[in-house]
């Protein structure tokens, strides 16, 4: 070999393997200047180039670099200090304990005091102008369970209730999907779904009451005008057809806010889903039960638990269309309640129908709530 490749035997006795290091990045240097190719040459222990095990390791090696080894003692693994954040002091917690003060305050006036109040005059006589006169334990709840009109109202609010939410939600999904198919027109019909939103109740009360009208209403007038010539059909007069005429006031009342609800969650889906199942051959009611329903499923049982409960609360409609009338026939408890405390001066015994509607609505909504709960894990 040439004299300008060094080689193991010119390594210095006194200098040990760092001579033949420093020969070896010498003759890598140089070969790099005349255009060789760098790489380990025959017969060199290494080169800087060649990675840990090169002789830049053996330089760094206090063993193989003849030097004793330093004593290393493991340094403590020490943790760093939490840092302490803007929010820790006591100060930043009385700030906090100031804002939320008044939320706190307005769920107590708003929510713990009429409950109190309520169970207070349950179990008391008490009126208008004078509550909590004399203890009575529970003598209103049993004189109210032992009320015919009572429990029958009690019947009557069930069935009505579950009657009306359950055609609120499949108009609503109806409505929904049709939304869904009509893009363009959506942003217009979803301008003219809020209006029966918007309207007061009471309002809604006197519009169906003209509707339903016996002279001159447009329900007569329609029939008239398709030859009937019977007597005048008075819908809200008939103990029969008079609930299904709240009812029908009800639902067009609340059945947009369904269909909303249903139309945002199908604008939260993700469309690949829909388009990989048509691909796959899954068109109108079986997409719609497979792929669509499953997804929007969550959402529908939270909107059949609101309207379920605005449902058991309905006192404006009656009011002002039927005045619980005719008979008994659409009294409902908020409209007994109505009576026995405004009417009647009676608050213990309106306390006492809160709390068993209460009770009612608690175990009606209960399986609902249940079921909407599993929906939303899955």
């Amino acid at each position: 070999m040439g004299s300008n490749i060094p080689t193991l035997d010119a390594v210095d006795p006194e200098t040990g393997s760092a001579a033949s290091a420093v020969a070896d990045a010498d003759t890598n240097t140089e070969s790099a200047r005349a255009g060789t190719a760098a790489g380990p040459v025959p017969g060199v222990a290494g080169s800087v180039t060649d990675g840990p095990r090169g002789a830049g390791a053996r330089i760094a090696s206090p063993r193989r670099s003849g030097r004793p080894a330093r004593d290393r003692r493991p340094t403590r693994d020490r943790r760093p200090a939490r840092p302490r954040l803007p929010g820790d002091g006591p100060r930043a917690r009385l700030v906090r304990a100031g804002l939320v003060a008044p939320a706190s305050l307005a769920v107590i006036v708003l929510g713990a005091f009429p409950l109190v109040f309520i169970l207070l005059a349950a179990f008391s006589r008490s009126s208008l102008g004078r509550p909590f006169q004399e203890f009575v334990g529970g003598d209103n709840v049993v004189q109210a369970l032992t009320d015919h009109d009572v429990i029958g109202s009690l019947i009557r609010s069930v069935g009505y209730a579950l009657a009306v939410a359950v055609l609120s939600v499949v108009f609503g999904v109806i409505v929904a999907l049709a939304l869904a198919g009509a893009v363009r027109a959506g942003s217009l019909v979803r301008t003219l779904l809020l209006l029966p939103l918007i309207t007061p109740p009471v309002v809604v009360g006197i519009l169906w009451k003209l509707i339903f009208s016996p002279s001159g209403g447009l329900i007569d007038t329609l029939l008239r005008t398709f030859g009937y010539r019977g007597e005048p059909l008075s819908i809200l007069a008939n103990p029969d057809l008079a609930l299904a005429g709240v009812g029908i006031a009800d639902i067009w009342e609340w059945t947009p806010l369904i269909a909303l609800l249903v139309f945002a969650a199908l604008l939260g889906r993700d469309p690949e889903v829909s388009e990989a199942a048509a691909l796959d051959g899954a068109h109108g009611w079986r997409l719609f039960r497979e792929i669509t329903l499953p997804a929007i499923a969550a959402t529908i049982a939270a909107a059949f638990l609101v309207r379920l409960v605005l449902a058991f609360k309905v006192f404006d409609l009656i009011y002002v269309m039927t005045s619980g009338g005719p008979g008994q026939a659409t009294t409902m408890p908020a409209y007994q309640i109505y009576q026995a405390a405004l009417q009647h001066s009676d608050v213990g015994q309106a306390a006492a129908l809160t709390l068993i509607l209460a009770v009612v609505i608690t175990v009606i909504t209960t399986p609902i709530i249940l079921i909407s709960r599993r929906f939303g894990n899955d």
